[in-house]
């Protein structure tokens, strides 16, 4: 046990989050994601909600300031302006992590199925609101 670490972060989450790079993406997904599909790392959080799991990621992990968008979300199908409960919670805990306001911008459905195929691991959660995936772009310290 390590002191000031979310017990979420697993010795195998930090040290992925560890050895990515930056401007490296990172998949927080919903437990209905195809993670596995994509053949990079995934860290099972399936007793986690998507914020809690981002809570615990950004307390380790900074975000991209060289971007405008370094998250990314999935568009809800049929009401792509829609942001659903996980995430306004993803986009509080962003913005208290950052110390800003962090902008979050979104990928139609299949879209964001492509783009994860570049990131270089996943986190996937047990939440059960839909579309509640997301690519999170890490930064540096």
């Amino acid at each position: 046990m390590l002191k000031s670490i979310d017990p979420l972060l697993s010795g195998a989450c930090l040290h992925l989050l560890d050895e990515m790079g930056h401007g490296d993406q990172l998949g927080l997904v919903d437990r209905n994601f195809p993670a596995h599909r994509y053949g990079k790392p995934v860290i099972d959080l399936r007793g986690a909600d998507t914020a809690a799991a981002a809570r615990a990621l950004f307390s380790v992990l900074p975000l991209d300031s060289f971007v405008t968008e370094p998250i990314r979300r999935m568009e809800i199908d049929d009401a792509p302006e829609k942001i659903n409960e996980s995430t306004a919670a993803l986009q509080n805990l962003a913005d208290a992590a950052h110390g800003a306001p962090v902008r979050i911008g979104s990928l139609e459905r299949f879209a964001f199925y492509d783009a994860a195929q570049q990131a270089y691991a996943f986190v996937q959660t047990g939440e059960t609101i839909g579309y509640s995936c997301y690519l999170i772009r890490k930064g540096v310290v």
